[in-house]
């Protein structure tokens, strides 16, 4: 251990910490799909502390202690501070779809960056300055740099068990002030530093802003008379809470013509919410009755089976297990692959009651495509029905695999003769996504080897939300008579089925069900009742253009491509932006990902330039200069192409997108750190040949990852750890070996050149996002094959000065 180092330590620790904390804040309060900001403002601010290193590195260096041992006071202030007023911030997502106030919440994202963008610039300048006075052991500072930023996240996912994550930046704190007490000046900068983390901590502490949106799903029940959180798990998967108002009842979708019908209304329970947004309910003491479930959509599946043998995957609380067995399942095997979920279920969370024993219900922790691959290859007995829980799908993203054309396929296959497969989708924002899902269904038939896709469907609706029927054998007219007279009798629609006469059947329609128009903006206005996916579906099936196409994304949902919102074509993004009205706030995300690449290209232009404009104070290896360009570009891309697909593979092999994360970005930062402190004695030849070797093995080995799905949780971690570590010890070595042969060429080249792969580092996170929502993540890691294949040609053989 080197003691001079451990502030560079304590640092990048806190920095990552707090980029953790942060993505966390916007989750909880806002939605996660704007923590693409905060990862944008940390390389950003790393970026541009590099460049001003590399602009001044002369003053700096003279004065590299004194700076060094008092910016963890200046820290402690900017990321409180910041923090703080990223709070009171009323910024309202919502808002940036309508005319009026867009350009308002435009400047309140403005504020978010004046806010957040000091502290990181600062850490930046930290661990800049750190590479700059200690140019003669590059390798190890960026082995403490990277070590650090894994304990950081390590410390952070630790700390969401204990805190809430309001809180988590205020617990992040002290790491600064260590920082303080390790570095030069301790006596002074150590107790200036602890000054102002009081002084921090109390307008945290003392003045806390932090609260839920006021669109947030658990908003407006919270705020009713009475309402309480009854129950609280605060987790790295998110803050759960159990909340007790008399808005709570079971989300399901039940008929209008249920009290004609002489069956009652879902009953009444607790609303369990992760981060704000609700994932189910669980039953008030002491227990709920199923006797609303002959009325709901979900049963239309049951009509066309006697006593079947159910698997339930997702059990929405217990609620749809009951649902089942109300509607004559003999045995309901129940999937609830989330921890806390199947906790409260099977043991109760506070004053919701446990589970009670029922020897003809399980509730098992196997995921989807496992348990459906295990039926398939004869480890367990095949269903009858196959039904995936209407809240499933919004129960988490490592949740989406279990709606792509492979697991469509593999429950195909795990269904008894005559089997049935029911998919909820729900409509309330656009149709479309019925039909996306439909295109789901064909490619998922085609894989499973059945030529003739229309045969085998039938879709079933409300005004709100459809269940697609996919029938292992072809349905026929009993069946087809069976949900005919089940939907007649509840006023739903039955919207497909196979010979279906659309213009006959428009005449019977009980909810009226528009088409979505970007073009118009609206949504059609045909005289009389409409049925926008009656109207495409049989084409859609059959794989024939539609209406849909020329507005719509309606590719499949595939293990490669695992994205369920993203309908939009972003090659209209012209008539997407005249239309922001009409978009559902899942899909946001994807205009958000599209403007951090654009501020990503600016800025990394723009340290790029640097060179041209520096007047000879950042000077490059004579000749050089292009590949040296290339050769740090190719590396931060490539690093964040690679952490992105192993992050997203590990999410379907542990079937957890949070410990996915967790187990990748540690990992592979305390692993690359290692190799950067091993970079003296690995080649740099033979890393890349490692990480090339590796990026081939990976194209591979793809095709076995659903076969790996079935094997127990310890094997896969092992499996996980055997990717993920030998190749992150082989990606720390060619970044600091760059750096140490560029260090003698002294001025500003070693903070630039740190500038640029950090600037590279920005643009990579929306880039290999977007390429996987276009091409799919097979491409991602092509990406990374031919980045470090061009980062390899662009290293200079020994005694090339390029380079040094």
């Amino acid at each position: 251990m080197n003691p001079s180092l451990l502030p560079l330590f304590f640092v990048s620790a806190v920095a990552v910490g707090v980029e953790i904390a942060l993505t966390r804040y916007f989750a909880v309060a806002k939605w996660s799909e704007y923590g693409y900001w905060v990862i944008s403002i940390v390389m950003v601010g790393f970026a541009l502390s590099g460049v001003l290193i590399a602009l001044l590195r002369a003053p700096f260096e003279r004065r590299g202690a004194a700076v060094l041992a008092w910016l963890p006071s200046l820290l402690l202030l900017t990321g409180a501070g910041g923090f703080w007023f990223a709070t009171v911030n009323p910024f309202n997502p919502l808002q940036l779809q309508n005319d009026v106030t867009f350009w308002p919440q435009i400047g309140n994202i403005a504020l978010y960056y004046a806010a957040l963008l000091p502290f990181f610039f600062l850490a930046g300048l930290f661990v800049s300055l750190s590479f700059v006075c200690n140019q003669s052991r590059v390798s190890l500072v960026y082995g403490y740099d990277l070590t650090g930023a894994g304990a950081g996240a390590a410390a952070v996912l630790a700390l969401m068990l204990l805190v809430h994550p309001f809180l988590l930046v205020p617990a992040l704190l002290p790491g600064l002030a260590l920082a303080a007490w390790f570095g030069p000046y301790r006596r002074r900068a150590g107790g200036a530093a602890l000054l102002v983390l009081l002084l921090a901590e109390a307008l945290l502490l003392g003045d806390g802003q932090a609260g839920f949106n006021d669109f947030k799903a658990i908003y407006a029940p919270l705020h009713v008379p009475n309402a309480a959180v009854v129950a609280e798990i605060r987790s790295p998967r998110g803050l759960f809470q159990l909340l007790d108002d008399f808005t709570e009842r079971v989300d399901t979708d039940i008929s209008n013509d249920a009290a004609e019908l002489g069956i009652g209304g879902p009953p009444s329970g607790y609303g369990l919410y992760r981060d704000g947004n609700r994932i189910a309910t669980l039953p008030k003491p002491p227990g709920s009755s199923a006797s609303y479930a002959k009325a709901t959509l979900d049963g239309v599946a049951y009509a066309l089976l006697t006593s079947p043998r159910v698997l339930l995957v997702g059990a929405s609380g217990g609620f749809r297990v009951r649902l089942a067995l109300g509607l004559g399942a003999r045995q309901v095997d129940a999937l609830e692959p989330d921890p806390v979920q199947r906790a409260a279920i099977l043991s109760g969370l506070g004053p919701a009651p446990a589970w009670g024993a029922d020897p003809r219900a399980r509730i098992l922790a196997d995921g989807p495509l496992a348990r459906a691959a295990a039926a398939a290859n004869g480890r367990v007995r095949r269903y009858d029905l196959i039904a995936l829980s209407a809240d499933f799908l919004d129960g988490g993203e490592a949740n989406v695999p279990a709606f792509s054309a492979e697991a469509i396929a593999l429950d195909l296959a795990a269904l008894s003769p005559g089997g049935i497969l029911s998919i909820p989708v729900s409509i309330r924002d656009f149709p479309t996504y019925a039909l996306r899902m439909l295109a789901s269904v064909r490619a998922g038939l085609a894989r499973a080897g059945i030529a003739d896709p229309g045969a085998h469907v039938m879709v079933a609706r409300s005004a709100w939300n459809v269940r697609i029927l996919v029938g292992a054998d072809r349905l026929d007219a009993a069946r087809i008579a069976a949900a005919k007279q089940f939907c007649a009798a509840r006023s739903f629609d039955l919207s497909y089925y196979p010979g279906i006469d659309v213009p006959a059947a428009r005449a019977g329609i009980y909810n009226d069900l528009p088409a979505v128009s970007f073009a118009r903006g609206e949504v059609s206005n045909a005289a009389g009742p409409t049925d926008a996916i009656a109207d495409e579906a049989a084409a859609v099936l059959a794989g024939t253009p539609t209406p849909s196409d020329a507005d719509f994304n309606l590719a499949p949902i595939t293990l490669d491509r695992p994205f369920y919102y993203a309908i939009l074509r972003l090659d209209r993004i012209g008539t997407i932006m005249k239309r922001l009205e009409l978009l559902p706030q899942a899909e946001v995300g994807q205009l958000v990902n599209l403007a951090v690449l654009g501020q990503a290209l600016v800025i990394a232009l723009l340290v790029l330039a640097v060179p041209a404009v520096a007047g000879g104070r950042v000077r490059g290896p004579r000749g050089g200069m292009a590949r040296a360009i290339l050769y740090f570009s190719a590396l931060g891309l490539g690093f964040l192409c690679i952490e992105i697909w192993l992050i997203e593979k590990a999410s379907l092999l542990l079937n957890d997108r949070t410990m996915a994360f967790a187990l990748v970005l540690t990992g592979m930062l305390i692993f690359s750190g290692i190799g950067a402190l091993l970079a003296g004695r690995i080649p740099v030849p033979l890393a890349f040949a490692l990480i090339l070797a590796w990026c081939l093995a990976m194209l591979l080995l793809e095709r076995f990852e659903l076969a790996a799905l079935g094997l127990p949780l310890p094997a896969r971690l092992g499996l996980l750890a055997l990717i993920i570590l030998p190749v992150s010890v082989a990606l720390g070595v060619p970044f600091p070996a760059g750096l140490a042969r560029a260090a003698h060429l002294g001025g500003g080249f070693l903070p630039w050149a740190w500038a640029v792969n950090g600037a590279m580092s920005v643009v990579a996170t929306p880039l290999a996002n977007l390429i996987a929502l276009t091409d799919g993540f097979g491409a991602v890691i092509i990406c990374a094959l031919m980045l470090y294949g061009l980062a390899a040609l662009a290293h200079p053989p020994r005694g090339d000065p390029a380079l040094g």
